[in-house]
């Protein structure tokens, strides 16, 4: 199983992708980290990464995409793809390389997505994801998974998520249609929080997950 997670900024895909993973014995691949990894081990395109970031320039999406072939070679079992792709270029390139199941999209709204934002925490040890709301620690300051020290991101301000969501509507919402004709788009409500008694995302999620 092959999918890929969509959705704005705060729409819960980092929390979502969690659960899933587990459920269903997933890999949870990241391409920031793929070329994070390819820097440090002086990989090739790593090498040639590091070089066009230190100018100043943009990645291109071949680069990125060829880390993941590589990584898609690797591994065995199905995997998560959250964060890639951002755009229809990255979408046709990863069509080229693999064949997607599924694109699960979690609908949610501006003012939910702001309202989380900026009063979320995360574990600087394991990446888990608080709510000061809505998703309290059990020990404030303190990650319920690991024990790991919690932290707010300095770009979690009103302004800079506003500014996000901007981004996200302009370069990422078209791969909608793009999933949509391909018939393998699914949506999913992802306004109510977990604390919420009528929260249904992960159930639902599975509902679609196990039709494939």
């Amino acid at each position: 199983m092959k999918i890929i997670l969509l959705g704005a900024p705060n729409a819960g895909k980092g929390t979502y992708a969690r659960k899933i993973k587990e459920i269903y014995n997933l890999t949870h691949v990241s391409t920031g980290d793929l070329l994070r990894n390819a820097i440090a081990n002086n990989h090739p395109i790593g090498a040639e990464a590091k070089e066009l970031i230190d100018q100043g320039s943009f990645v291109p999406d071949e680069m990125i995409v060829n880390l993941l072939k590589e990584e898609l070679e690797k591994l065995e079992g199905g995997i998560i793809l959250d964060g890639f792709p951002r755009t229809l270029s990255q979408a046709e390139l990863l069509k080229d390389i693999t064949d997607i199941n599924a694109v699960l999209k979690f609908d949610i709204n501006d003012e939910v997505a702001i309202r989380r934002g900026i009063s979320r925490v995360i574990c600087k040890d394991c990446g888990g994801i608080f709510n000061l709301l809505k998703l309290k620690p059990k020990e404030e300051g303190i990650c319920d998974h690991c024990q790991g020290e919690l932290y707010r991101r300095d770009d979690d301000t009103e302004e800079t998520i506003k500014s996000r969501l901007k981004t996200y509507y302009e370069q990422t919402a078209p791969l909608e249609d793009f999933y949509k004709n391909l018939g393998i788009l699914k949506s999913v409500d992802a306004n109510l929080d977990m604390s919420h008694p009528d929260f249904k995302v992960i159930k639902n999620c599975q509902e679609i997950l196990d039709k494939i």
